[in-house]
């Protein structure tokens, strides 16, 4: 796998760390694109940082181009974990003569990644990107979930060339379509039509306000746990926290919370890559935010070698099986309970001819809660929104 055309390599002099005399911290760990004769080789390459210099669909928010490198001057600053990562980072990938050149790259170079078992960490530029995310797994041929961590939906209007507040529709008017549900954390009402919220609701995706997520942090690990590909706009951390972007908001997220958040992604053995995007150096304060990403990329790189491999099911001893029966529903609720991490599943019908169509997907992660609500007769939520799409 040769993709060494696509990418320029990293100036690793300019970076702070490279100065330090003790050589333990991640930029010492981490293969990079130095020049142009030293290309990663990917071996057993678990993580690859893909950097993308791009931001001409920016909204409100050009210069967050600049962002991939000054987040890796916080990132290679850091001390690993109890596991040094095994990652390589494969550089900045070259701006494309337009935007849409730029999304092709991308979506081959992750395309490549994904077929080789190495999860890509992009780092934008602006949240159009995740267009090229998401076609990645259309070239793989892979029906999947999208989880955006955003103060907003990115709808945008259909009529309007692709930005980073409406690539999502984009992607759900794309054929063929290769998306199984969209997940969206923390949006902010007072920045959302109602009309979309509707339009939601009505395409069955899952949408959950700042405030709820935040009295019950907990409650986003199987949302995180459900998904592929998770998409973040840092706009969707509060601006004291978050400086450093066009569009940041006197409320949302607390850097540890987004933090907890990524680790939640890192944990998920389904996830398969994830993208941080609409940092602006131009706007930041103190490299605040640049830190916050790094630190937040750390998280998830903690969070990956943390995992413990219990889903999908596959040794029926490692689960404990729970059944649960609701009245009028002639089928009792399947749930199941790992031994290894005490994570929830619940198991949602589906015609026997679609078991392999959407195997991926008919286990849906839940919580606790989830199984207390079936145990007080109640259908729970996550379970009747994945049921309404197999039937």
């Amino acid at each position: 796998m040769d993709l060494s055309d696509y990418f320029e390599p990293i100036k690793l002099f300019q970076f702070r760390y490279a100065d330090k005399g003790q050589r333990k911290r991640l930029g010492d760990v981490i293969s990079t694109f130095r020049d142009e004769s030293h290309f990663p080789q990917f071996g057993k390459v678990d993580l690859a940082i893909v950097g993308v210099k791009e931001d001409r669909q920016a909204v409100n928010n050009r210069g967050c181009s600049l962002a991939p490198d000054m987040i890796r001057d916080y990132l290679y600053m850091l001390y690993p974990g109890p596991v040094a990562p095994n990652m390589v980072d494969l550089g900045n990938i070259k701006q494309g003569f337009d935007v849409e050149d730029t999304y092709f790259a991308l979506s081959y170079v992750l395309t490549s990644l994904l077929r080789e078992g190495i999860i890509p960490i992009v780092i934008g530029g602006s949240q159009d990107l995740s267009f090229a995310n998401y076609k990645a797994y259309e070239d793989l041929g892979q029906i999947i979930n999208i989880v955006s961590v955003d103060s907003c939906f990115d709808l945008g209007k259909t009529d309007k060339d692709t930005d980073s507040q409406s690539y999502l529709s984009r992607i759900i008017l794309h054929q063929p379509n290769f998306l199984f549900n969209f997940a969206n954390i923390g949006y902010q009402t007072y920045f959302v039509d109602q009309d979309a919220i509707r339009l939601m609701n009505n395409l069955l995706f899952d949408t959950y306000r700042l405030g709820k997520v935040r009295a019950d942090l907990e409650e986003v690990e199987p949302i995180v746990r459900n998904a592929d590909m998770v998409s973040i706009d840092i706009s969707s951390v509060r601006h004291s926290d978050a400086p450093g972007n066009g569009n940041a908001s006197p409320h949302g997220f607390y850097g540890e919370e987004m933090c907890q958040i990524v680790r939640y992604a890192g944990l998920s053995d389904k996830l398969t890559s994830i993208g941080f995007y609409e940092v602006n150096p131009s706007f930041d304060h103190n490299g605040q935010t640049t830190h916050l990403v790094a630190q937040m990329i750390w998280y998830f790189i903690d969070g990956y070698y943390n995992r413990k491999h219990d889903f999908p099911l596959a040794e029926k001893e490692n689960y404990i099986k729970y059944l649960v029966t609701i009245s009028g529903h002639k089928d009792e609720m399947v749930f199941f309970k790992s031994k290894k991490s005490d994570r929830w599943w619940m198991e949602v019908p589906v015609q026997t001819n679609l078991k392999s169509k959407y195997e991926r997907h008919y286990l849906v992660p839940c919580s606790y809660q989830d199984y207390q609500t079936a145990c007080k007769d109640d259908i729970p939520n996550r379970w009747w929104q994945v049921y309404q799409k197999l039937m």
